[in-house]
C-alpha cells in the first residue's frame, strides 16, 4: 500500500510522556497508519532525521474569533507549531448574536480584549445567529489549523436578558434561558461554556461586562446544562469557591487561567493551592510562559506624553527615526520626558535585546531603570538612544505577570497547570505571547530543564487534548488523526516580535515567527515548510462530541 506521506528518521516523542526513539510515522487519508517502522513508500517522504516528530500543539487560549474571518492561517499561532486552537475564552464570543447586536458585541470584544472594532465588523461574515451557525462560518473559511469554540457568557446573557444583562441578576426564568441556550450550543457543536469574573473586563461606556457579578446559581444552572453534555467550563477572574462550584456541578473538566506571584516562593505556595482545589476535581490551571503585560517600543506604543511626542505618534516607523535622528527634535523629546513620571514601574520594564531571538528572561541589569541608572541618562533617553541603535526595532516588556521565573518555574513543576495562555488575536497591540510553545520548548526544555523534551511535549499535546475531550489527537499512534511537527530541539525559538498593519483598515498587530521548525501538518496535509506557510488551509473545525 502507497502511503500519502511518511516521515522518516525522527527521533519521535509520542506525547505521552513516554521517553523517544527513533522511527518512522506513515500518515493516509488524514490518518496516522503506523508508528515506529514503516516499510511502505509515501507519495512524499520528509526526512526528519535529527529533529523530533511530535503531536501538534493545542492552544487552550487564544482569542481568534475574529481574526480569523480575515486570517484564516491563523498567524502567529500556526508558525509556533499549533495545530488546533481553542476560542471562546473568556466569557466572550460573537454568538449568539441578534443582528442588532453585531456593533455592541464588537465593541466589546475590542474593549476586553484589545481587537479594533471595525476590523471585526468589516472582516467577519456575520451571517450566523446562535453558535453553531457561526461555527458553520468558520468552516467555510478553511482555517489553517483546527478549532475547536465555547459560547460566551456575556453573549449568551446579553442574548437573554438585554441591556438589564450588564448589572442586574436574572430571573429564574432567565436562568432557564441561558441554560438551554448553552445546552443548544454544545449539542451544535461548542466545546463548552466560558465565563468572566474579572471586574477590569470592561464594557465601551465603562461598566464591567455581563456577567461579572452574577450570582453563583446563574453559573449552576448552565453548568447542569453542561456536566451532562461532557463539556468544559472556562473561567477567567474566577476565585477558587466559583471553580470548586462549577467542578462540583458539572462534575466534568474546568479549565481557569492562573499565575505565579513575584515573590520567590510564591509559586511553590500556589502550586500547593492548586492541589488541594484540585483535589478529586477535574480542574486544569493555565498560566502565560514568561513575564507579560505590556510591550512598547518606537514602532508601536510611545510611553511619553508631551507635544513632541504626540507629533511624533502620528509617522510612521520611518518617519519616527528620521526625527529621533534630528537633534533638535530629540532634545525635545528628552526635555518632555524629563518633566514627567513614567506610567510604567521601570524596574518591572526590560529590553528584549536586538539578538536574534527576544531576551525574555533578562535579569534585572536589563530592566529599563537599570539600564538608564548604568549609563547615567534619564530614561527617556535610554528609550530613545536604544531605538536609535536598532534602527527603531528595539522593543520593551512590561512584566505584570509572572514577574519572577523561577516561582513560574516551581508552578510549572504542578502536575495542575500546563503552559499556555498566548491570547492569540486578543492584546494584539500590546502584547505578543503567540510562541509560548516555542518559548517552552526553548527556555522550559531546552535551558532551564523544568520539564524533559517527552514531559513538556506532554503539556501541550495529549495534556490539553484530553481537556478539550479530544480522543482522536495528541499523540503518535495508528488511527489518530495526523497533526504532526517537525523540528529541531536545538535550535527551536521565537523570532524578535514586529508590528505589522495587516488587520482590516489598516489596524496594528504584533507579529513574531518562529525558528526550528522543519515541518507542520494538520490532518495530514503540510502547512508549514521551513518556518513558511505552504499555502494549504486544512484544518477542521473540531464539533463537540458527547
Amino acid at each position: 500500500m502507497s502511503l500519502d506521506l511518511v516521515i522518516r528518521n525522527g527521533e519521535i516523542v509520542d506525547g505521552t510522556g513516554a521517553e523517544s526513539f527513533e522511527g518512522d510515522v506513515g500518515i493516509k487519508d488524514g490518518l496516522i497508519t503506523a508508528v515506529g517502522e514503516v516499510e511502505e513508500t509515501g507519495t512524499r517522504e520528509i526526512n526528519a532525521k535529527g529533529n523530533v516528530v511530535s503531536p501538534g500543539f493545542i492552544d487552550l487560549h487564544t482569542h481568534l474569533d475574529a481574526q480569523i474571518g480575515w486570517d484564516p492561517l491563523m498567524t502567529p499561532v500556526s508558525w509556533h507549531g499549533v495545530t488546533t486552537a481553542l476560542m471562546g475564552n473568556c466569557g466572550v464570543t460573537f454568538a449568539p448574536c441578534r443582528p442588532t447586536d453585531q456593533e455592541l458585541l464588537a465593541g466589546m470584544m475590542e474593549t476586553v480584549e484589545d481587537i479594533p472594532k471595525q476590523a471585526i465588523l468589516s472582516g467577519l461574515s456575520w451571517d450566523w445567529e446562535d453558535y453553531g451557525g457561526y461555527l458553520d462560518s468558520i468552516e467555510r473559511l478553511n482555517p489553517a489549523v483546527n478549532v475547536a469554540g465555547m459560547v460566551g457568557h456575556c453573549a449568551v446573557r446579553f442574548y437573554v436578558m438585554g441591556e438589564r444583562a450588564v448589572e442586574e441578576q436574572a430571573t429564574e426564568d432567565e436562568l432557564k434561558q441561558m441554560a438551554d441556550i448553552v445546552g443548544h450550543s454544545i449539542d451544535r457543536g461548542a466545546v463548552g461554556f466560558s465565563t468572566n469574573r474579572y471586574p477590569p473586563h470592561k464594557l465601551p461606556d465603562g461598566r464591567s461586562i455581563p456577567g461579572t457579578f452574577a450570582e453563583a446559581k446563574e453559573l449552576v444552572s448552565i453548568a447542569n446544562a453542561v456536566g451532562p453534555r461532557n463539556g468544559l467550563m472556562q473561567a477567567v477572574g474566577a476565585d477558587f469557591e466559583i471553580l470548586k462550584t462549577m467542578a462540583d456541578t458539572t462534575k466534568g473538566r474546568v479549565l481557569f487561567s492562573f499565575g505565579a506571584g513575584a515573590e520567590d516562593d510564591s509559586g511553590s505556595e500556589r502550586a500547593r493551592h492548586l492541589a488541594n482545589l484540585c483535589a478529586d476535581r477535574d480542574i486544569t490551571a493555565i498560566t502565560q510562559v514568561r513575564g507579560s503585560g505590556f510591550m512598547f517600543g518606537l514602532q508601536s506604543i510611545m510611553p511619553v506624553q508631551g507635544p513632541t511626542w504626540d507629533s511624533l505618534r502620528e509617522l510612521d516607523l520611518e518617519g519616527r527615526l528620521k526625527a529621533i535622528n534630528d537633534d533638535e527634535t530629540l532634545a525635545k523629546l528628552i526635555t518632555e520626558g524629563k518633566g514627567q513620571n513614567s506610567r510604567f514601574p521601570l524596574k518591572n520594564v526590560y529590553y528584549l535585546g536586538n539578538g536574534n531571538t527576544p531576551d525574555y528572561t533578562a535579569g534585572s541589569d536589563k530592566s529599563l531603570y537599570s539600564l538608564s541608572e548604568a549609563a547615567k541618562e534619564h530614561w527617556t533617553e535610554t528609550f530613545l538612544r536604544l531605538s536609535k541603535e536598532t534602527n527603531g526595532r528595539a522593543l520593551f516588556n512590561l512584566r505584570m505577570f509572572n514577574q519572577n521565573l523561577k516561582a513560574l518555574g516551581d508552578l510549572f513543576k504542578s502536575e495542575h497547570c500546563f503552559p499556555s495562555l498566548g491570547d492569540a488575536g486578543a492584546h494584539v497591540s500590546q502584547i505578543m505571547d503567540a510562541g509560548w510553545s516555542s518559548f517552552t520548548l526553548a527556555h522550559w526544555v531546552r535551558e532551564a530543564g523544568v520539564y524533559s523534551l517527552a514531559e513538556g511535549i506532554r503539556r501541550m499535546t495529549s495534556g490539553p487534548a484530553r481537556v478539550l475531550g479530544l480522543k482522536d489527537r495528541g499523540t503518535l499512534a495508528a488511527g489518530m488523526r495526523a497533526d504532526i511537527n517537525v523540528f529541531d530541539p536545538n535550535t527551536v525559538a521565537e523570532q524578535q516580535p514586529v508590528l505589522v498593519h495587516d488587520f482590516p483598515g489598516g489596524a496594528p498587530r504584533y507579529i513574531q515567527k518562529a525558528y526550528g521548525y522543519q515541518n507542520t501538518i494538520v490532518n495530514g496535509e503540510v502547512t508549514l515548510e521551513d518556518g513558511e506557510h505552504t499555502g494549504v488551509r486544512s484544518g477542521k473545525v473540531l464539533r463537540h462530541q458527547a
